[in-house]
């Protein structure tokens, strides 16, 4: 008899039954497999999501810090060619106004030289004027000039007592007349004339006539010779307008000079009425020293007023000179005001550079706004 464990193996229905059995136990293995692979799949696709959204975030926190720091970078750059142009400015304003209060500065400091030379020159005349002054005793202890006559003792008392611009000698006159000696004197009187072509001959014979009858034709003669001269000296030298209305007679000795005061009078009074003075040696030195002293007064009246006219311009100078220099005071004041102008706006542009740098922003309302936190 067959064993029934054999009989059911050998049974094909058995075989299928179990086939099916074990397919089915497959297919429930798979769906439940499948079952679990799809609820795992769920949250892998929420985190995929969740992954590209960090990464989409990222993106946009680089493009933003991007902008950021290309707005920084813009920002700064406009702000440093600011500071750099507004430097240029103000350099070229100090360096302009600089330039120009230098070189007027220098113009003025030019000028004062000039004055300053001008009144050495000025003063250096006063002392020449000083220097030619020689005393009336050092001329009359000149006995060689005592004892000259006619025009070599003129010229030579006249070179001693005048300075040599203040005569001409041998000067000819409009009318044509060559005077001996021409005094160049300040209005009033104007120049004088001194004339020393004195007629010796009829004194000589004067000199020489016995007494009597020849003694006073000779006395006659004389007379008639001086009045003739007088007129003659009158009519040439004493010229309206051109000349003082008087003039010098020299004559070369102090002997014919008292002679006329002593025995002819009349003839001195002539002279004294044609404005025609009789002058010894002695005498035209007193004249010409008196003379002398009103050129050197008038001179120094000249030089003097020279000298306040350069003291004004000087003081004029000096002002402008201390206007220009608060001028360049106010520019190197608003100078230091633009330099610290600019340093407060550097100041202040750094401070924006450091908050940008460290995001620091501020709104309107001067609220911060708190960075975004970086993912880790």
């Amino acid at each position: 008899m067959s064993d029934p464990l054999t009989l059911m193996l050998e049974d094909p229905r058995l075989w299928a039954a179990a086939a099916l059995g074990v397919l089915l136990l497959v297919m429930v293995v798979v769906i439940r497999a499948a079952n679990r692979a799809a609820r795992l799949a769920h949250p892998l696709a929420q985190l995929g999501q969740r992954v590209q959204a960090l990464g989409e975030g990222q993106e946009r926190l680089a493009g933003g810090l991007h902008h950021v720091t290309e707005a920084q970078l813009q920002s700064q750059t406009a702000m440093l060619e600011l500071v750099e142009r507004r430097l240029a400015e103000v350099q070229g304003q100090m360096s302009e106004s600089l330039h120009g209060t230098a070189r007027r500065t220098a113009h003025s400091l030019g000028e004062l030289q000039e004055r300053l030379k001008v009144i050495d020159r000025a003063q250096d005349n006063i002392t020449r004027l000083s220097g030619d002054v020689l005393s009336l005793q050092d001329i009359l202890s000149n006995k060689q000039t005592r004892g000259a006559f006619g025009e070599i003792q003129l010229n030579d008392i006249v070179s001693k007592a005048l300075p040599a611009d203040s005569y001409t000698l041998q000067a000819t006159l409009s009318n044509g007349r060559r005077a001996d000696c021409l005094i160049h004197m300040p209005e009033p009187p104007g120049p004088i004339v001194i004339d020393a072509k004195f007629p010796l001959e009829s004194y000589e014979q004067l000199q020489r006539a016995e007494k009597g009858e020849s003694r006073t034709r000779a006395a006659q003669a004389f007379r008639l010779a001086v009045r003739k001269h007088l007129r003659d000296i009158a009519g040439r030298y004493i010229l309206e307008g051109e000349t003082a209305d008087s003039a010098l007679m020299f004559l070369p000795s102090e002997a014919v000079y008292a002679e006329l005061h002593a025995h002819f009078p009349e003839v001195v009074r002539e002279g004294f009425n044609l404005r025609v003075w009789i002058v010894s040696p002695t005498t035209c030195m007193a004249t010409l020293n008196t003379l002398r002293a009103v050129l050197k007064d008038a001179r120094m009246r000249e030089q003097a007023g020279a000298i306040r006219r350069e003291l004004a311009l000087l003081n004029a100078d000096v002002e402008r000179l201390g206007t220009r220099v608060e001028n360049l005071d106010r520019h190197f004041s608003q100078a230091a005001r633009d330099v610290a102008d600019i340093r407060i706006s550097a100041d202040k542009a750094g401070q924006r550079a450091r908050r940008l740098d460290n995001f620091d922003f501020e709104d309107g309302r001067d609220k911060k706004i708190v960075p975004m936190p970086s993912n880790s």
